[in-house]
């Protein structure tokens, strides 16, 4: 990233997105930087680890786990890297649809209310049934549009959020498969537990097979079957079956896949305290020597938490410089005393590598006590996304 370029009037500054990035540009020096290269690496990786006959749906719920939903889809495209999208909802889907995004988008969602399925149907998304209702619903949309449409079930095995027991699966797909109306191309179940919980993750599998069993007695071979996330999908094989869900290896937000975000600021505005001065609201910091202070602006409001208040560092001039004081809602502190060169206008990173060091979205997590998947997420949309491929 540059500094400030092009001159505006009031003597502010225009920031351009980064060298070969996307072209938008932004005033405030807070961004996020999309690496869609180390994406496609990403796919291509997990791919390798699949058997040949294995789809891949990539995970883009959450405008991509805070990435940018819009601008992965059409990187897993352009490198034929995914066979389907995943969403939450509609709405997530109808905005890569009106995106121009061709491939089949499951919305892992539970639809609700009706409208939901007739616009899921118009988009040409493929929806959930997780109920004997749901279902009827559905088959009312093919009846109303006088098509055929599909959907996937949604079956429950310890996960304890939405989907149909066994006995409820094989009443709503014998519900459609009379209809004639709606294709059960395929079924799925989610695990709750597959980094931490081997014997659970497998007994989870097994329950899902006896409820496919079920299914195939009354006739209905769902052509997609799928239960693995990015950790089931690496860890046992037995999970993978006809299709994997992976989201967080793909955003190289576990070990062995390149991470994929980094989130960047610069100092606007440093002076040194001397000892015993406080530091942000509430004064939780007192500086214990003379202390050189870089106000940062990312706060709270873009989604870097106050939960990381004293309790994280952030890289400037190749150094570990740790925050001080409380996150406020627009502003954080860094003490930058080990970093005597330091200046107004240099990159500060939250998230990624400067020089040798690198701070991953694990490791902030892991401050505020929380997971990547969160903090990755919460980035709010006063954050641009920029991206960049090399």
């Amino acid at each position: 990233m540059t500094s400030a370029s092009s001159a505006v009037p009031g003597g502010a500054g225009v920031l351009p997105a980064p060298e070969g990035a996307s072209a938008r540009r932004f005033f405030r020096p807070t961004w996020a930087e999309v690496h869609l290269g180390a994406l496609q690496e990403n796919l291509r990786r997990f791919r390798r680890r699949l058997p040949r006959a294995t789809r891949l749906l990539f995970v883009v719920k959450g405008d991509a786990y805070g990435h940018g939903a819009v601008q992965c889809a059409r990187a897993a495209e352009k490198c034929r890297g995914a066979d389907w999208l995943g969403v939450s909802s509609v709405e997530e889907g109808v905005v890569l649809r009106e995106a121009g995004a061709r491939l089949p988008v499951l919305v892992l969602g539970s639809l609700y209310p009706f409208e939901s399925f007739l616009a899921a149907v118009e988009f040409g998304l493929t929806p959930t049934v997780a109920s004997l209702d749901s279902a009827r619903r559905l088959a009312e949309v093919a009846r109303r549009l006088r098509r055929k449409v599909s959907c996937h079930l949604k079956i429950e095995t310890g996960m304890g959020r939405i989907g149909m027991s066994p006995a409820a699966a094989e009443a709503a797909a014998g519900y459609l498969l009379q209809t004639g109306r709606v294709d059960v191309a395929g079924a799925y179940t989610h695990f709750s537990c597959a980094e931490t919980d081997r014997a659970f993750t497998l007994e989870q599998l097994r329950r899902f097979k006896r409820a496919l069993a079920g299914l195939a007695r009354i006739g209905v071979s769902p052509r997609l079957r799928h239960a693995a996330n990015s950790a089931a999908a690496l860890r046992y094989p037995a999970a993978r079956l006809d299709l994997v869900r992976p989201g967080l290896a793909i955003y190289g937000l576990v070990p062995g896949f390149r991470p994929v975000l980094s989130l960047k600021s610069k100092v606007v505005f440093l002076k040194t305290v001397p000892r015993g001065a406080a530091i942000g609201y509430g004064a939780t910091f007192r500086a214990k020597r003379p202390t050189r202070v870089a106000t940062v602006p990312i706060g709270y409001a873009d989604g870097w938490t106050r939960r990381l208040s004293n309790r994280c560092s952030a890289l400037l001039g190749g150094r570990r410089c740790p925050v001080i004081g409380t996150i406020s809602m627009d502003m954080l502190m860094l003490d930058a005393t080990a970093v005597p060169g330091a200046r107004v206008g240099d990159d500060v990173v939250l998230i990624g590598r400067q020089g040798r060091e690198e701070i991953t979205a694990a490791e902030a997590a892991a401050a505020a006590g929380t997971i990547p998947y969160e903090t990755t997420t919460a980035l709010t949309s006063r954050v641009p996304r920029t991206s960049r491929w090399a």
